[in-house]
């Protein structure tokens, strides 16, 4: 008996909500909500759909599409800056470098400056390569429209999307410098790894301490890290894989409180994004499955 394509295609239809909403909570409702239409149908009709993962797909973009208008709203009472949840990810993610670059932190950070269909559309062709015109099936909009959509995406992302040409190595090699210099508190030494123009963002949601605006220029995010080792003496910091990239996890007195993620650009930390909201700090115990 073969398997069912919901469970066949789950992982791709959690990357796609997720891709849409920046939220794992919220995409697995959005998969959940997703299974319930896919069942409701019945099997004789489910028998007779020729693309499967086609029609699923549909499915989760409108479930997501959906989903996003409620968060909008949620949104509007966020205190502070909105970072997307970061998701603890396998090697193999990291290995496929155009995914790694797409689920990262700082391109859903971009694609949140994008409209909802505008997001559905370029997360659809440009992550995933569905044709224009099951992307127009899936946004209710005309193939021809679903074109524009994508070519004004397109460039509004191209004009924000950080450089991310980075190897594994050369990721570790800079983040542990970056969290050696952390450690020690001292600002030139912060300075010696940050790039000039370095951008830091938190997001405590109200729930942690948290700077609530971004922070900008290599003095001035040194300055502030700086506090780190007299704040957080015996602070347990480790690497690893979220969003496909190396990032950071740090534990003040065993309690799981920021996980950390970078662009690197030149050898030189380029932006800093700490999620500390513990809403968001749940998933990072399990590897979740990513898929194109």
């Amino acid at each position: 008996m073969s398997e069912d394509p919901f469970v066949t295609h789950r992982g791709l239809l959690f990357t796609v909500a997720y891709e849409m909403l920046g939220s794992a909570a919220d995409a697995e409702d959005v998969v959940q909500e997703t299974w319930l239409r896919w069942a409701d149908i019945g099997d004789a009709a489910r028998d007779e759909v020729r693309h499967p993962r086609a029609y699923l797909v549909r499915i989760v973009t409108r479930q997501a599409l959906n989903r996003h208008r409620a968060m909008s709203r949620r949104r509007e009472d966020y205190i502070g800056e909105w970072l997307p949840e970061p998701l603890l990810t396998s090697p193999d993610v990291a290995e496929d470098v155009e995914l790694a670059e797409n689920v990262s932190i700082a391109m859903l950070t971009v694609l949140e400056t994008l409209g909802p269909a505008e997001r559905a559309v370029f997360v659809l062709r440009e992550v995933f390569d569905v044709p224009y015109e099951e992307i127009a099936g899936a946004v209710g909009k005309s193939p021809a429209a679903v074109r524009q959509i994508a070519h004004r995406a397109r460039g509004h992302v191209a004009a924000r999307r950080p450089r991310m040409e980075v190897s594994r190595a050369e990721q570790r090699q800079v983040v542990e410098r970056f969290l050696a210099a952390l450690t020690t508190g001292e600002v030139t030494k912060l300075m010696d790894v940050l790039a000039p123009d370095v951008v830091l963002v938190a997001d405590g949601g109200g729930l942690a301490r948290a700077v609530r605006r971004p922070v900008a220029g290599a003095a001035r995010v040194a300055t502030l890290l700086s506090h780190f080792a007299r704040f957080t003496p015996g602070a347990n910091i480790t690497t690893l894989l979220l969003n496909g990239a190396i990032a950071a996890r740090i534990d003040p007195a065993d309690e799981f409180s920021t996980a950390v993620t970078f662009v690197i650009e030149d050898g030189r930390i380029a932006r800093v994004y700490a999620i500390r909201n513990p809403h968001k700090l749940g998933r990072l115990g399990t590897v979740v499955e990513l898929r194109r």
